[in-house]
């Protein structure tokens, strides 16, 4: 990887809102992830990502989703356990065109339903596109 790439990549990793010292946890992960990514957040936070049977209370949740997973809104309320108040889970889903593509409104349609919702969205690679979510503050 190029030093531009590499700045690139760690600009990814700002963008998504990701601070030195956070804790995130990753959800869904599989083989089919972006790696670059993963290294660049791990890079970035000064932390090794934890997984889904990890239990610390985390800043952020990057949750790798594609059509056929299951249930969205399940798999929402679920990433929301460990999740700080304030906290942000991002739903990486394939792009369009790419195999298991998820249509931005399933997630749209998900997150009110687990407590959530939709705030922003952002290329983050070249096969995956990132969703941001929030919970719903309360009045």
């Amino acid at each position: 990887m190029s030093e531009a790439d590499a700045a690139t990549s760690v600009n990814v990793a700002e963008r998504l809102g990701f601070k030195d010292g956070d804790l995130i946890q990753e959800r869904g992960y599989d083989d089919d992830v972006d790696f670059d990514l993963r290294d660049d957040i791990e890079d970035f936070t000064g932390s090794e990502l934890l997984d889904e049977d990890d239990h610390d209370v985390v800043d952020a949740v990057i949750f790798w989703w594609r059509d056929g997973d299951g249930d969205l809104v399940d798999a929402l309320m679920d990433s929301l356990t460990t999740l700080k108040e304030g906290g942000v889970v991002w739903v990486l889903t394939p792009k369009s065109g790419r195999p298991n593509y998820v249509s931005p409104a399933d997630i749209q349609d998900a997150a009110p339903t687990s407590g959530l919702h939709l705030t922003t969205s952002a290329g983050v690679s070249k096969d995956w596109s990132a969703t941001r979510l929030v919970a719903k503050k309360n009045k």
